[in-house]
């Protein structure tokens, strides 16, 4: 079944991308529809992070959420097989300067890069240009998919792609190399290196590794998002200015910096967040469950 679901994409990433946004939305449709426990999670996140929003609202977020997730399935086959001048055009990578400034410079580099459905798009787009270093999920039960997906994220460059449970040892050794290391610690991967900062208003379990892996390597963070913009016209991969004064001696605020940034960002486009993934799965002692 895999298989014929990458062929499927493969077939299609010729097309215009005007169309290919047509189908991912359509495909998107069918996944709200069909797709029940996802739907729920989704559903339940975005009624504990939006609750002055009303149902009805809450329920056209929602499938608008699965739009764009179906577009960013779909649209996967651009980043596996487009030429690098297409991905150029349909990529439009706004603050690469202060990548590059401290990149030449020898200064260690963290790119936050949060959960948005244009993650891949942007992952791609900074490899197209430097040697990075990142970290993914292994796909066990799926050994195809994982395949895939990892020789996608390699496609260019001299790119280091390690495996969350190899640690961050291979990550400080590529980042005092010179590769800025794409990272994504929006998460609950449970209660090991976490704490509990609010996002939303709701308190998350929260990997502090930004923060003690800035002060370990003397890092700057640099905040890193792509925007995945309407029909035909591409994503847009923004990064910023790096951050003054992180990390500080407070792990707590530095968590809480973060998690505000992203909660920020996530209000200006909030169909693009991935709330299909269970961010409030582990409690605090001695609240519910919440899925």
């Amino acid at each position: 079944m895999t298989r014929l679901v990458i062929f499927i994409i493969w077939l299609f990433h010729r097309l215009p991308l005007s169309v290919l946004s047509l189908i991912g939305r359509f495909l998107g449709t069918l996944s709200y529809v069909f797709v029940l426990p996802r739907k729920r999670v989704a559903a339940t996140n975005l009624a504990l992070c939006f609750p002055d929003l009303d149902a009805s609202a809450r329920k056209r977020l929602l499938l608008r959420h699965f739009q764009a997730l179906g577009r960013s399935m779909l649209e996967r086959g651009l980043l596996w097989w487009a030429s690098p001048e297409r991905l150029r055009r349909i990529i439009r990578f706004e603050g690469e300067e202060h990548l590059r400034a401290l990149v030449q410079a020898g200064t260690p580099v963290i790119l936050l890069a949060p959960h948005f459905t244009g993650l891949d798009a942007g992952g791609v787009r900074v490899a197209m240009s430097f040697d990075s270093v990142s970290m993914y999920s292994r796909q066990k039960k799926n050994p195809v998919l994982d395949c895939w997906l990892y020789r996608g994220r390699k496609r260019f460059g001299d790119q280091v792609l390690l495996s969350r449970q190899d640690g961050v040892r291979g990550v400080v050794k590529a980042m005092k190399s010179g590769r800025p290391f794409y990272y994504l610690p929006d998460m609950d991967y449970g209660r090991k290196d976490a704490i509990f900062v609010p996002f939303f208003g709701v308190e998350a379990a929260t990997i502090t590794g930004l923060s003690r892996l800035a002060r370990l390597t003397r890092a700057r963070v640099l905040p890193c998002v792509t925007r995945m913009l309407p029909g035909g016209a591409g994503y847009v991969l923004e990064i910023g200015e790096a951050w003054e004064n992180f990390p500080t001696a407070d792990i707590e605020a530095d968590t809480r910096r973060m998690n505000e940034w992203i909660e920020n960002v996530a209000r200006t486009m909030p169909e693009q967040y991935y709330w299909v993934h269970r961010r409030f799965k582990t409690r605090p002692v001695g609240q519910a469950r919440i899925y």
